[in-house]
């Protein structure tokens, strides 16, 4: 069995109608970048798909991906998205610039 790392994707978004910008942030565990931005597409796309049949929106899927909610309106640029291990900020383990 693969070793599975936990992952974060990026993806900025705009708002077609209102000229606003932001990110889209997915995570879960995968075993590369590549397989990491593969799930998070595989879960915007159901969750999508549900949206638009007035379905509810898949909940949490293997190796924790999923999508709570799409914004109409709002669109995705997976072309520019960016995948890389997730580090977590409030580790314990990590220097606090405040540590003596």
């Amino acid at each position: 069995m693969p070793h599975l790392e936990f992952y974060e994707v990026d993806v900025p978004i705009h708002d077609t109608s209102r000229a606003q910008h932001g990110v889209h942030v997915f995570t879960g565990k995968a075993t590369s970048v590549t397989e990491a931005l593969v799930r998070a597409h595989q879960v915007y796309d159901a969750a999508y798909a549900a949206r638009q049949a007035g379905l509810d929106i898949p909940g949490q899927q293997d190796g924790g991906w999923g999508a709570r909610g799409v914004r109409g309106g709002w669109e995705l640029d997976w072309v520019a998205a960016k995948a890389s291990r997730w580090s977590n900020p409030n580790d314990w383990t990590r220097k606090k610039p405040y540590e003596l």
